[in-house]
């Protein structure tokens, strides 16, 4: 699903230079689920945006689902990402606006999808994820257990082949946190998609098959699946 070879960024230039991460290899298949930790600035969440096409490496190459990344353009990733990637983050980004089931169908819009359809797949979504009552809920009404569950449901219901989590139980107690770790694995294992979650949380990585630490020479795999 995920390969990634010899990836490498920097930040600044001449005596500036900070290597964030360099030779970095990762391989990544439907199903799997990994932790990446490091600590704070060790380029957890800019690994990820690399790997999402939304920066840009220094070297090195990413492939998703048999796709060179850096052989799109701009628009080509872009609409990449609407159909193959979905992210689930720390603050949530729900639109205050939007009740619950809005929320989650905004893939759907996105992507064109008939309203009938959006409707039974966002139905679905939510019970699912445990929140089938709470679909006409605004998110003003909510914990922020439930707004993460809510962000797992809208990361997953245009059926992605990759989830990109980026510290997505940072603002949850311990209790909402396990919960939402297990939405998230069971959510991806049944959508047969992968998932790298980023967290600086020692309990949090627990919840994966592989846990690696980056840190300026690549990923060191710590947890082996």
């Amino acid at each position: 699903m995920l390969t990634v070879r010899n990836l490498a960024k920097r930040f600044g230039g001449g005596h500036e230079t900070r290597v964030l991460f360099s030779g970095l290899d990762l391989d990544v298949a439907s199903g799997d689920f990994i932790a990446i930790t490091g600590e704070s600035g060790s380029g957890k969440s800019t690994l990820l945006n690399v790997i999402a096409g939304l920066d840009s490496a220094d070297a090195g190459t990413v492939e998703i689902d048999g796709v060179r990344l850096g052989a799109l353009d701009d628009r080509q990733r872009s609409a990449f990402r609407r159909t193959h990637l979905g992210f689930v983050f720390q603050a949530f980004h729900l639109l205050p606006y939007l009740n619950v089931a809005d929320n989650v169908a905004l893939p759907l819009v996105i992507s064109g999808c008939n309203a009938a359809e959006r409707k039974a797949r966002v139905a679905c979504s939510l019970a699912e994820v445990g929140l089938a009552e709470r679909a006409s809920a605004h998110v003003r009404e909510l914990s922020g257990g439930e707004m993460q569950r809510v962000a797992i449901a809208r990361a997953l219901i245009h059926r992605p082949k990759l989830v990109l989590a980026d510290e997505p139980t940072g603002n949850l107690d311990v209790q909402n946190a396990d919960q939402v770790l297990a939405v998230l694995r069971e959510r991806v294992s049944h959508e047969r998609a992968a998932c790298i979650l980023v967290t600086h949380s020692a309990h949090a990585a627990r919840a994966a098959q592989r846990v690696y630490v980056l840190g300026a020479t690549g990923l060191h795999c710590i947890v082996p699946g």
